[in-house]
C-alpha cells in the first residue's frame, strides 16, 4: 500500500539489538562476567527478575544461559551487518557491553580486546554507511559491580560510569555520532535487577535503594552528556525510556487520576529529570508519601540541570490499561509491567497486547511534553515463526503488525512531532531479555538456533526481510 504522508529526509531506518542478547562470546576477548550472563534461560528467568533472593551466581546443573552463545555476533558481525545492507539500513542501534571494555568495572585501564572488537564493528557498519547509535549500558553490569558495590545502590558506580564513557567517547568519536546513556531506564521501578544491578530484599525497603539508585543515574548520565559534548562536538546523546500510554479503564474520576499518577511515576519522572533537567513537583510529594530521603550531594542537581540530553529515545511495545481497585484476575496477562486487560485490543503470542494507536499517542504526549527530537528505537512482535519445508518463513503477522506502526509514526510526524528516526527491536532473531528465549522471534533475519540450545545458527531471511527493503527505500511511501 502507498502511505499518504513523508517521512523527513535523513530518516534513520533501521534496527535495534543489545549486547548481552547477541554477541555470546561470554568469556572471550578478556569480558567480564555480568548481570545477563548469570539469568537463566526460559520462563524461569521473569520469576529470578522479581525474586528477592536472587545472588547472581551461575547454577549450570539447575539452569541453562542461553547468553552466553546467544547468536554468536561476536564472531558473525560481518555477516550480519552484510545483511543489514542489503536490507539498507541507515542506521543500527546496538550497545557495547561494560564487561568487554572494563571486565570488573572498576579498574583504571581498558581492555584494548574489547575495544578492538567494537572498532571492527563499527567500521564494518561504516563500510556500508550506516550510522551506528550506541547505547552505553543496556540491561548490563559488571558482576563485581554488583557482588562488591550493590550496583548501582552505591555511589562509587558514578565514578566508575566516568571512566567507561570518557574511554568510550576519546576512542570512538571519529566512528559514532548517536549516544544514549541508559536503556529503558524507567524499567528498573518494576525490574531493578536488569538496570540497576540489584533485587529488592523485601517490598518494605523497596523505595529508598531504588529511588537513590536512579539519583547515582541521573547524576551517572548527566556527566556523560557533559563528557560527550566536551569530547564529540556535534555528536548527539539521548535517555531512552520504555513508554507505556496509561489509559483509564472508564471515566470514573478515581480510576483517571490512578491512570494520571502511575503514569506519571512510570512514564515521566526518568524522562523530566534527564530532558527537563530537575525532579517534577508529582515525585517530591511521592518521596514524602513513601519516606524517601534522597542523599544529594553538592552540585548534583546542578550538574544535573546544565546537562540535559539532545533527543529522547523510547521504547513502544504496547498500552497500559489501569483502574484503581484492580483484582488479580484482572491482570493482563502478558503485562509484565502492570495494568488490566484492554477488552479493545488483540494480543502477541506472549500476550502482549497490540495497539498502534498507541504509539501515535505516545509521540505526541512525549513531544509535547519536551519539545525535543524523538527516536523510536525499540518496536516490534515476538511471534513463534514457523520455517516451512521449502525454507520460507513467512512472517505476514509481523509485517501487519510493523506495517500499523509505521503508519502510526507517519500520522505523528504529520500531527507535527519531531521524529528522527526508527530502530525495530531484534531486527535479527536474538535472546529475548524478559524470558530468555529464542523462540520470541522478533527479527527480518531467522537465526536457527533454539530454546534447548540446538541449532546450526545458520542465517535466513523472512518474508518481512524484503518488506523492510522496500520500505526504507521508499523512505516509508509504500508499506
Amino acid at each position: 500500500m502507498t502511505s499518504t504522508f513523508k517521512f523527513p529526509e535523513g530518516f534513520l531506518w533501521g534496527g535495534a539489538t543489545a549486547a548481552n542478547q547477541l554477541e555470546g562470546a561470554s568469556n572471550e576477548g578478556g569480558k567480564g562476567l555480568n548481570t545477563p550472563d548469570v539469568l537463566p534461560g526460559g520462563k524461569v528467568r521473569l520469576k529470578v527478575l522479581s525474586d528477592p533472593g536472587f545472588d547472581f551466581e551461575l547454577d549450570t546443573e539447575k539452569y541453562t544461559y542461553p547468553n552466553h552463545e546467544a547468536i554468536d555476533f561476536y564472531h558473525r558481525y560481518k555477516e550480519d551487518i552484510a545483511l543489514f545492507a542489503e536490507m539498507g539500513f541507515k542506521t543500527f542501534r546496538m550497545s557495547i557491553a561494560w564487561s568487554r571494555i572494563f571486565p570488573n568495572g572498576n579498574e583504571l585501564t581498558p581492555n584494548e580486546e574489547g575495544l578492538a572488537f567494537y572498532d571492527r564493528v563499527f567500521d564494518e557498519l561504516l563500510k556500508y554507511n550506516i550510522e551506528p547509535v550506541v547505547t552505553i549500558s543496556h540491561y548490563e553490569l559488571p558482576i563485581h559491580l554488583v557482588k562488591e558495590y550493590g550496583g548501582w545502590r552505591s555511589r562509587e558506580l558514578v565514578t566508575f560510569f566516568e571512566r567507561y564513557v570518557t574511554v568510550l567517547f576519546n576512542r570512538y568519536k571519529d566512528k559514532v555520532k548517536y549516544w544514549m546513556t541508559f536503556n529503558e531506564i524507567n524499567s528498573s521501578l518494576h525490574m531493578p535487577i536488569l538496570g540497576l544491578g540489584f533485587a529488592i530484599q523485601n517490598e518494605e525497603d523497596r523505595y529508598q535503594p531504588t529511588f537513590q539508585a536512579y539519583h547515582h543515574q541521573f547524576v551517572a548520565s548527566a556527566r556523560a552528556v557533559q563528557l560527550c559534548h566536551e569530547i564529540i562536538p556535534g555528536a548527539q546523546i539521548g535517555c531512552m525510556l520504555v513508554y507505556l500510554p496509561t489509559y483509564s479503564v472508564d471515566s470514573n474520576p478515581e480510576n483517571v487520576l490512578f491512570a494520571l499518577q502511575e503514569e506519571q511515576i512510570f512514564n515521566y519522572f526518568c524522562g523530566d529529570v534527564q530532558v527537563r533537567g530537575h525532579y517534577p513537583a508529582f515525585i517530591k510529594r511521592y518521596f514524602k508519601e513513601h519516606n524517601i530521603e534522597l542523599d544529594i550531594q553538592d552540585g548534583d542537581l546542578e550538574l544535573i540541570k546544565e546537562n540535559t540530553v539532545d533527543y529522547v529515545a523510547l521504547s513502544y511495545y504496547m498500552s497500559r490499561t489501569e483502574k484503581k481497585d484492580k483484582k488479580p484476575e484482572e491482570v493482563g496477562k502478558g503485562n509484565i509491567l502492570g495494568g488490566i486487560k484492554n477488552s479493545f485490543l488483540k494480543a502477541s503470542d506472549w500476550g502482549w497486547e497490540i495497539d498502534p494507536t498507541g504509539l501515535r499517542i505516545s509521540l505526541n504526549q512525549l513531544y509535547d511534553r519536551y519539545e525535543k527530537p524523538l527516536f523510536v528505537v525499540e518496536n516490534g512482535l515476538g511471534a513463534y515463526d514457523k520455517v516451512e519445508e521449502d525454507g520460507a518463513i513467512n512472517d505476514d503477522y509481523r509485517i501487519d503488525y510493523l506495517r500499523e506502526h509505521i503508519k502510526a509514526m507517519g500520522e505523528a510526524v504529520q500531527d507535527g512531532v519531531e521524529l528522527m528516526g526508527y530502530t525495530p527491536w531484534g531486527c535479527i532473531d536474538l535472546v529475548s531479555a524478559s524470558t530468555g528465549e529464542m523462540s520470541k522471534r522478533y527479527g527480518f533475519i531467522y537465526v536457527d538456533k533454539h530454546d534447548d540450545g540446538s541449532g546450526t545458527l545458520e542465517r535466513s531471511k523472512k518474508k518481512s526481510f524484503d518488506w523492510f527493503k522496500n520500505v526504507i527505500a521508499t523512505n516509508g511511501e509504500e508499506l
